[in-house]
């Protein structure tokens, strides 16, 4: 696939993608979600790649949707750019790939807010800005942001958020939980891709079924049931090369290979 609206790099087995409309501040179009898409779907089929990490061009990592391209369009009834193969739903592909990491510079508003919130970590720069602007657009909040940000926030804080449609600088955001960590503007690819790397170090199935257990047992109330999934999945771990090859590494006193393993 030919990509227009992102850049897509393989660097040191990390899979880096940046959001590529600076002009534009990287406004959200469903041409940009399916390069999006596109380019997981690479990194997930290939075994030289460990983690991802997702940043914007630029002085903006996403401005929200493009209102010109996607709502108005709506409104006057014009045929929508929505590709004719519809990509995957963006939450599901988060959530079951291997480990994501966002690394925010610049606004994150609308869409370019929920699309980070399914990401296994958010790293923000000190310049970072974030706002759930649904309601000043007439609009309510999706990719399952409603559930990701009263998990990472609580209830009373995702509330003002989404009720006020203020803009949050990044400061405040971390103070109350949305993103998880903050580092000067400088640092911000760095730090983002050392978090990837930590992640690709370990042994991909495994990284993908614990995604899988926090993804189904981080609201469960039934310790019973979550219990009986994480038994289920480690009875599958146990028998992997890369659990024999843990095992072998640390009686041997060396550092385990995964990417090698049989």
């Amino acid at each position: 696939m030919t990509y227009e609206q992102i850049l897509f790099e393989i660097q040191d087995h990390i899979g880096i993608m940046t959001l590529n409309r600076p002009e534009r501040l990287n406004a959200w179009t469903y041409t940009m979600s399916a390069e999006l898409t596109d380019a997981i779907e690479s990194c997930n089929d290939n075994p030289d790649v460990g983690a991802m990490v997702i940043t914007g061009a630029g002085r903006g990592f996403c401005a929200g949707a493009d209102i010109k391209d996607t709502f108005q369009a709506r409104i006057d009834g014009k045929p929508s750019e929505r590709p004719k193969h519809d990509p995957t739903d963006w939450v599901g592909l988060v959530r079951s790939s291997k480990p994501i990491v966002a690394a925010v510079n610049g606004a994150s508003v609308g869409v370019g807010a929920t699309m980070v919130l399914p990401c296994d970590v958010i790293v923000a720069s000190e310049s970072a800005k974030f706002a759930m602007g649904f309601i000043k657009m007439g609009l309510v909040p999706e990719l399952a942001s409603s559930h990701f940000l009263v998990q990472r926030m609580g209830i009373g804080r995702a509330s003002e958020m989404c009720l006020s449609g203020r803009l949050y600088p990044a400061a405040e955001a971390y103070e109350q939980g949305l993103v998880d960590r903050l580092v000067p503007d400088d640092q911000l690819m760095q730090t983002a891709t050392d978090i990837a790397k930590s992640f690709a170090a370990n042994p991909s199935p495994q990284l993908r079924w614990v995604k899988q257990l926090l993804t189904q047992n981080g609201s469960a109330t039934d310790l019973a049931a979550v219990q009986k999934i994480e038994g289920e999945m480690l009875q599958l771990a146990y028998n992997t090369p890369e659990h024999k090859e843990a095992v072998a590494a640390f009686l041997e006193k060396r550092e385990p290979d995964f990417r090698n393993v049989a």
